[in-house]
Parts: structure tokens; C-alpha cells; sequence
């Protein structure tokens, strides 16, 4: 499948500012990625340094001068990636609570609401709770929130859903991580965040908003929880995020989505 993925932000620094952006292509065998990625500050160029991540994910570190500047990325991306092979290490970090996924407060709840599900359907019967019990609704949630407030409230966006999923199905001893992706088809278009769950030996999608086509995804950041694939993230000194615009298209069309079945960010 051939995608045209990109971003573009528009960041006011307040003095010298340290930034990290996660908005490239993660690099995937089997993918060929042609790409371009450029900073410019209102008094010339700003060149990132590149910073490999988990699973094949790329940080880019700025430093920018006081002032307005803008972030473009454009990537053409073509073929399908191999799927991930399975770590050891991998399987137990993404069982363990993490900073926004209290899963070790869910053990009682998540075991009483899916007592019986088979693990074959576990993932659907997850989502489907999931995405019947919260409101999808810009603006509802704040950025320290976590999955125990996102269920107490009701509401929330795509990392919401996804905190929320990892939570329950972390308590039910299946590894769980939280991926950001270029999403062809998402509605309102803008960074997505999905789930990837660890079943039937595989890495497979779980995406309780039902945004947007999985097997049309393109991964970015692989991580715990929001904390590691937050696209913009300020480490020193104060900079806004002015505003962003997000691009990401299948180039042939829309792929259906069949929610039975299991489906692996390819």
C-alpha cells in the first residue's frame, strides 16, 4: 500500500528552547520511505539531530532561537513492513503500569467485566467496551490525565481510548503498548494513537474510536504510554505549539476494516 503522510507546525519559542518532535516514518523493514524534514526559525535554517528510538522510531532534537518557527515533513511511503519480531524483553515491559496506564489498580474491575472472554476475542471485546462507553470529545481531557480518569469521566480523544484499552487488558496479563501513527481516513485528521497487542504470538491493532482504516496505519513512535510518542515534547526552556496541520492519504483508497479480524500495522 502506498501512502503520502506529513505534518506541519507552526512553535513560538520564549528564549532558547530545547525540543524533541516525533513525527517521522518509523524506519520498518519492508517499507520504502522517501522523505523530507525541515525547521525554519524566522532568522534562517535550524538543523535536527537524529535520535533512534524503540522500534525503528526516530526522535528529532531542536534547539531553537527565541522566535517563530515551522516544522514540515513530508513522506511517501511505499510497500508493506515486516511484521515486528517479538521480544522477550518487550513482553514484559509492556505488561507492567506505566505513568499514564494505572493497570495495576484495573485487576478486579477488568477481570469481573471480561470474565469468560475467550482470548481469541478478547482484543474485539475490549475495544468494544471501550469505544461503547466513552464519548469521543476534543478538548475533554487534560494532558496529565490517565486512563482512571478518562473511565471516571467518560470522554476523552484517541490516547484516551488507547490508555484506557491498555489498562484493561495490561490487568488481564496481556502486553500492551501505545503507538502513534499517520492515519489515512481519520476523521477529524490529526495524530493517531492506537493500541498494540501481543496475541496469537503477533503485534496486532486495537483502535477503540474505529477512526480510521488499520490496515492503512503508518507508525511513527512506539512506546508505554503518551509519555514516549508524544509528537512535540518541550525539555528545556517554554515554546507554544502555535498550531499544526497533519496530511496522511492512501494513495489507492481506502482499505475496508474488518473489526473480527486481526490486523498488524504493516
Amino acid at each position: 500500500m502506498d501512502r503520502t503522510v506529513g505534518a506541519e507546525l507552526g512553535i513560538t519559542a520564549f528564549g532558547e528552547c530545547e525540543i524533541e518532535l516525533q513525527i517521522a516514518v518509523a524506519r520498518t523493514p519492508g517499507l520504502q520511505v522517501t522523505e523530507k524534514l525541515t525547521v525554519v526559525h524566522e532568522s534562517g535554517e535550524v538543523v535536527p539531530v537524529e535520535v533512534t528510538t524503540p522500534h525503528g522510531g526516530r526522535l528529532h532534537l531542536l534547539t531553537l532561537p527565541a522566535g517563530s518557527s515551522q516544522v514540515s515533513y513530508e513522506a511517501q511511503v511505499r510497500g508493506t513492513a515486516d511484521l515486528p519480531t517479538p521480544e522477550l524483553a518487550d513482553l514484559s515491559l509492556y505488561r507492567r503500569p506505566s505513568r499514564y496506564i494505572e493497570s495495576d489498580t484495573f485487576g478486579g474491575f477488568a477481570t469481573s467485566e471480561f470474565a469468560g472472554v475467550q482470548d481469541g476475542e478478547l482484543l474485539e471485546a475490549v475495544s468494544s467496551w471501550v469505544g461503547t462507553r466513552l464519548v469521543y470529545v476534543p478538548g475533554s481531557s487534560g494532558p496529565t490525565d490517565g486512563a482512571t480518569e478518562t473511565l471516571l469521566s467518560g470522554a476523552g480523544v484517541c490516547r484516551d481510548y488507547a490508555h484506557l484499552v491498555i489498562a484493561l487488558l495490561r490487568a488481564l496479563r496481556v502486553p500492551a503498548r501505545l503507538t502513534a501513527v499517520y492515519a489515512p481516513g481519520c476523521d477529524p485528521m490529526d495524530f493517531h494513537a492506537v493500541v498494540e497487542a501481543f496475541v496469537a504470538d503477533g503485534w496486532y491493532v486495537v483502535d477503540a474510536t474505529a477512526l480510521a482504516p488499520r490496515s492503512s496505519l503508518v507508525r511513527i513512535a512506539t512506546g508505554r504510554d503518551a509519555a514516549d510518542t508524544a509528537f512535540m515534547t518541550v525539555v528545556n526552556g517554554r515554546a507554544d505549539l502555535n498550531w499544526s496541520a497533519v496530511t496522511s492519504v492512501a494513495d489507492d483508497g481506502l482499505p475496508q476494516d474488518d473489526l473480527d479480524q486481526l490486523v498488524a500495522i504493516r
